[in-house]
């Protein structure tokens, strides 16, 4: 059985002591948990070192200053584990180390003055030691797996916080990213917003532009359609006076000629009744131009297709003769007298035939002017039932349209025509009354350098 340590044993104690306390310092990380308690386990051996020099001083031999020291050893040992009971592996290490200090406790009261153990508690003692040092160097091995598991613990939390802290510099980034891109297309809905504001003034002034082509047109038309009847209404006035002139003469005559008289009279009342017709063909056309130059109130009526078609294309005839005194086409009207009245917007659909008109006459016209031997410009319109409904016809045998372009030629803003010369708005104006005002179809067939025809089929029997 081993016996405590005697005074002697201070030489390899304090080193052991020292190595001890180094390791538990390292093991608990004191320097950075305790450092007043590292700095002060520095210095573990300064007390065998000091009951070394008073025993060799004083000639004192005591196997009792050995034990003294071991067990200074062991209570700052559990007042270390105890100043960092908090720390798991600290508990373990003070649950491993108090059986041991109780065994060492023990053994120095069973101790006789000699520092020897009684036979007696021999075997009782070595059992003791056995089970204390196995529960020692089994809890220290516990404590170990702990201090690595908390380690693992430790570099994954520093990895989460890392990991966190990356997150959360990325989301400051990406907000502060959302922040000036939001600012970005904040800015762009403002222009774009503008832009459109813009975009629909430019339309609005685009298509009242178109109205007011159109209305010149319309109004050369009316002018030349008109000048006709008001030329003999003025012709025949003027002759009618003439007539009457004479016929007072004649009246002033001693020796009357009855005959030339009741001539002349039966001249005056011919004349009156061209001065009534022309006039009230006049009237006519003026009170078909006022009718059809009401503002639109979207209603429709029974309407005389035929006589529409007709009165437009002399109106879009004359109009291009109002332009260019040097043209002349011939007109091929072509009417299905069977043709009933078909209930649609009048002014609208007017607008609409106006425009492929005169398309059709400018057509015909830019053909004219290049000079093509045995060319006559013809521009023809045709009305014809088929079913339940009616097709209006509009050809032309100008230079026709390029296939290319075909496709485009009811877009918006899109024309043939040169720079200055068409907003490109009338066909597509066209297309919209006759498609979503009327419920019916526009389409076109050409071939370049030959025709052009388009085709307008309305249903006879409107709905709403």
């Amino acid at each position: 059985m081993a016996h405590s340590a005697g005074y002697g044993d201070l030489f390899y104690l304090a080193p052991m002591a020292y190595g001890i306390m180094r390791g538990l310092s390292r093991f608990l990380d004191l320097p950075q948990r305790l450092p007043r308690w590292h700095r002060a386990l520095n210095y573990i051996w300064v007390p065998a070192a000091a009951f070394l020099v008073i025993s060799v001083a004083l000639r004192f031999k005591s196997p009792m200053l050995g034990d003294v020291y071991w067990l200074l050893v062991l209570f700052a040992l559990l007042g270390v584990l105890l100043a960092v009971r908090h720390y798991r592996p600290a508990r373990t290490l003070l649950f491993a180390t108090a059986p041991f200090v109780v065994y060492k406790v023990l053994e120095i009261i069973i101790e006789d003055s000699d520092g020897k153990i009684p036979k007696s508690f021999d075997a009782f003692l070595d059992t003791t030691q056995g089970f204390v040092i196995i529960w020692l160097i089994t809890f220290v091995f516990i404590a170990r797996s702990q201090k690595k598991q908390l380690e693992k613990e430790r570099v994954l939390r520093e990895e989460e916080e890392k990991a966190k802290r990356l997150i959360e510099a990325q989301n400051v980034e990406l907000e502060r990213l959302v922040a000036e891109r939001t600012a970005a297309l904040t800015q762009q809905a403002q222009e774009l917003s503008g832009a459109l504001v813009e975009l629909r003034t430019t339309q609005a002034q685009l298509v009242q532009s178109e109205k007011m082509a159109s209305l010149g047109e319309l109004t050369a038309g009316i002018a030349h359609e008109i000048q006709n009847p008001l030329n003999f209404v003025n012709n025949f006035a003027d002759v009618s006076a003439e007539l009457i002139t004479e016929l007072e003469e004649e009246k002033q005559k001693p020796d009357r000629d009855l005959d030339l008289e009741a001539e002349l009279l039966a001249d005056l009342k011919q004349n009156l009744l061209k001065i009534s017709q022309h006039g009230g063909r006049a009237a006519s056309i003026v009170r078909g131009m006022l009718e059809h130059s009401r503002t639109s109130s979207g209603e429709r009526t029974p309407t005389n297709l035929n006589q529409l078609a007709d009165e437009y294309l002399r109106l879009a005839y004359h109009g291009l003769r109002a332009k260019d005194k040097t043209f002349n086409a011939t007109l091929k009207p072509d009417f299905d007298p069977a043709l009933p009245p078909v209930e649609v917007i009048a002014q609208d659909l007017g607008r609409v035939l106006l425009n492929l008109l005169s398309n059709a006459f400018y057509a015909v016209r830019q053909r004219q002017q290049r000079g093509e031997a045995g060319y006559a410009p013809t521009v023809g319109i045709s009305t014809r039932r088929v079913g339940e409904k009616v097709e209006i016809r509009v050809r032309d045998n100008g230079q026709g349209i390029p296939e290319a372009v075909r496709a485009k030629i009811f877009q918006p803003f899109f024309t043939t025509k040169p720079t200055g010369e068409g907003t490109g708005l009338g066909l597509s104006l066209s297309y919209d009354i006759v498609t979503q005002g009327h419920g019916g179809t526009l389409s076109l067939t050409s071939q370049e350098g030959s025709f052009t025809e388009f085709l307008i089929s309305l249903p006879i029997n409107q709905a709403g």
